[in-house]
């Protein structure tokens, strides 16, 4: 018996990654069967639209139905609801019938279309974030985890993040084994990684709150040296308790929380691009004590500066 994964094209997919998991998914069920591996393999299909009806157009006749449908990546603007729509009511039957939904990147708004992510967190693109959380507001977006794995419905983070789902249904389907044996032939760190080693800072800014947004502005051209309660409502023009509700409310986080961000990405700039040592780079950003900054680093992002510069320097 072959466990089924569908890969669904909807208007503006990426195509490198259909064929990518395509091939991956290829390679993990020939390296389990010459293993001799008493496992399912993993059958791949495509799905599109023909006269408005999801149905599959890989030219294969199987019957039966995918144990996972993927929503890979896009390029290009999210899919606009009205091409969603056949797609969504698609969706939202698979799922009630027992198949597990997957999006990557910007997948998630198809994905969200469904009216599934309703009170989930989930995770997409930490660029796309802000706009999807306006579009999906019952969902929270958590963009510091590169995979949120809620069993029915799984969400990956970046473009790129399509391999660490794949290697994930590798690992679900035909074991840990052959999921580390294919990671190492396609040169891919096995899943574990997260988003925000990658992510840069990214503040909400469409928030509409103007007081804040001045607010932010003025932490990011000060680089976030000055961050006393009363400076801060004094720059929005507020009472400090009405600065601290309304700024939580627009940005999702305490002033204590977006300055330590702010400064962490401006370390992560001087990690990346300079020579200057770790204690060097917690003093440019304000911080005296570098054991307080080295904590607050490997908090925020992941890893610890040292990793972080070994990781990216340029």
């Amino acid at each position: 018996m072959a466990a089924e994964i569908g890969l669904v094209l909807y208007p503006g997919v990426q195509m490198a990654a259909v064929l990518g998991m395509t091939d991956l998914f290829q390679a993990a069920t020939a390296l389990a069967a010459r293993k001799g591996a008493e496992t399912p393999a993993l059958a791949v299909s495509h799905w599109g639209l023909e006269a408005g009806r999801p149905v599959r157009v890989d030219g294969v006749d199987a019957p039966g139905k995918p144990a996972v449908l993927v929503l890979p990546p896009a390029l290009g603007d999210a899919i606009r609801r009205e091409d969603a729509a056949p797609f969504a009511a698609w969706l939202r039957q698979c799922h009630g019938e027992g198949v597990r939904l997957a999006s990557i990147c910007a997948g998630a708004y198809l994905l969200g279309e469904t009216g599934l992510l309703a009170g989930r967190t989930i995770t997409t693109n930490w660029v796309i974030a802000e706009i999807f959380e306006r579009r999906f507001p019952d969902v929270r977006v958590d963009t510091d985890r590169l995979l949120n794995d809620d069993g029915d419905i799984v969400t990956a983070g970046g473009v790129m993040a399509w391999v660490d789902l794949g290697l994930m249904l590798v690992d679900r389907f035909l074991g840990p084994g052959v999921m580390l044996e294919v990671a190492r032939r396609f040169v891919a760190d096995p899943p574990g990684r997260e988003q925000r080693y990658y992510s840069a800072f990214s503040p909400r800014l469409l928030h509409g709150d103007a007081a804040i947004l001045r607010v932010q502005h003025w932490l990011q051209a000060s680089e976030a040296k000055e961050v006393a309660l009363e400076t801060l409502a004094a720059q929005a023009g507020l009472e400090p308790r009405t600065f601290l509700r309304r700024f939580r409310k627009a940005t999702g986080l305490t002033t204590s929380d977006y300055c330590q961000r702010l400064r962490v990405s401006r370390a992560q700039e001087i990690l990346q691009f300079t020579t200057r040592s770790v204690d060097l780079a917690a003093l440019d950003v304000g911080y005296n004590d570098p054991g307080a900054f080295r904590k607050v680093f490997a908090r925020i992002v992941g890893l610890t500066p040292g990793e972080y510069r070994k990781r990216f320097r340029s």
